[in-house]
């Protein structure tokens, strides 16, 4: 007897499911086996790709485990987004002494900055982390800007012995801002919607935008920003030794300035420069002459890898929607204190 259209469809629909279902099972024992052939290794796993890129003198070469390195370190976009946190920053100064990079082979570090900064607490991270190996491992750190270098990332380029920059950078923005506090009682006021908060403690529903604010409401949140700008100007003055503290606090404020002026106030050492020239510079101090080293960064491993880490949304069972206007700041962001550039 012939089958029915019916038993057909069925039977084709549980054939398929079983094979998808198969499917998913057979991917998850490749990724478990491939955790514990990782747990079971005797080297520590990297995260991070250890690449040769070019040198001074725009050549690449094969990679040796017997020739110095610089180790460029990229600071680019919005700190504390994407790939650019302290998180990422630290594991790549721990994996910088391993791998093919183990027995101290990083001589110096290249910082290339193109950035407007960015959170606070990421900003300060990045800056102690760099601060402290420079020190552990005694080994020189320039800093070069190529395109922006303001807030957070000014921040960043202090934990520098010298920081240069292109014709074209800005430079500045010695500042902070919090999150944006909106109001909309009298809105609900006219509309005629009422709202209830309940809540425990002094000032638990601080700056609620659904009632009327009062005098000095917002008092303990400056205190958090005067206490965080105090850090930052302290930062700069410290490790900028040309800078005059007070015209910084009193002058120069939150301002961006061309590299000229920024060379003039004590940002920048020097302007005018390119990579290769920066690194000629570096690689003179470490007492490198001639073209035996090799320029190295890291970065983060292929999509299979980062599908079987332990924070990837396909492996929790989670799909993120979202919506984002190109003029909001990036979600991660949100209720951040900021040392960051950001022209209205």
């Amino acid at each position: 007897m012939r089958e029915s259209i019916f038993s057909s469809s069925i039977r084709a629909f549980f054939v398929t499911l079983f094979a998808v279902i198969g499917f998913c099972i057979g991917l998850f024992l490749l990724l478990a086996i491939i955790g514990v052939i990782s747990d079971t290794a005797t080297e520590p796993e990297l995260t991070f790709t250890q690449q040769v890129i070019a040198n001074a003198d725009g050549v690449r070469k094969a990679f040796a485990t017997d020739t110095p390195v610089i180790l460029q370190l990229n600071i680019n976009g919005i700190i504390g987004t994407d790939k650019l946190t302290m998180e990422n920053f630290r594991q790549q100064l721990i994996e910088s002494q391993e791998g093919h990079l183990k027995d101290k082979l990083v001589k110096g570090i290249l910082l290339q900055i193109n950035s407007p900064g960015g959170t606070v607490t990421d900003s300060s991270n990045m800056y102690q982390a760099l601060k402290a190996y420079k020190e552990k491992y005694k080994i020189p750190v320039y800093a070069y800007i190529d395109g922006i270098c303001a807030s957070g990332a000014l921040y960043i380029a202090c934990a520098s012995d010298k920081i240069f920059a292109n014709e074209t950078s800005m430079i500045g923005s010695v500042g902070v801002i919090s999150p944006s506090f909106v109001n909309v009682y009298q809105l609900m006021e006219k509309i005629g919607v009422q709202s209830l908060t309940v809540y425990a403690g002094k000032e638990k529903d601080q700056l609620n935008p659904l009632r009327p604010w009062v005098p000095g409401e917002q008092d303990s949140i400056q205190d958090l920003i005067n206490y965080y700008y105090k850090q930052f100007v302290n930062v700069v003055a410290t490790n900028r030794p040309k800078m005059d503290k007070a015209k910084l606090v009193d002058d120069y404020g939150a301002k961006v300035f061309n590299p000229e002026e920024s060379q003039q106030y004590g940002y920048i050492d020097a302007t005018g420069y390119s990579r290769s020239e920066v690194l000629k510079h570096l690689l003179n101090e470490i007492g490198i002459k001639d073209d035996k080293y090799q320029v190295v960064e890291l970065e983060k491993k292929s999509w299979l890898s980062e599908l079987y880490s332990s924070s990837s949304n396909l492996l929790q069972g989670k799909i993120v929607h979202q919506i984002q206007y190109p003029s909001c700041l990036d979600p991660k962001l949100t209720n951040q204190f900021l040392y960051l550039y950001r022209p209205e």
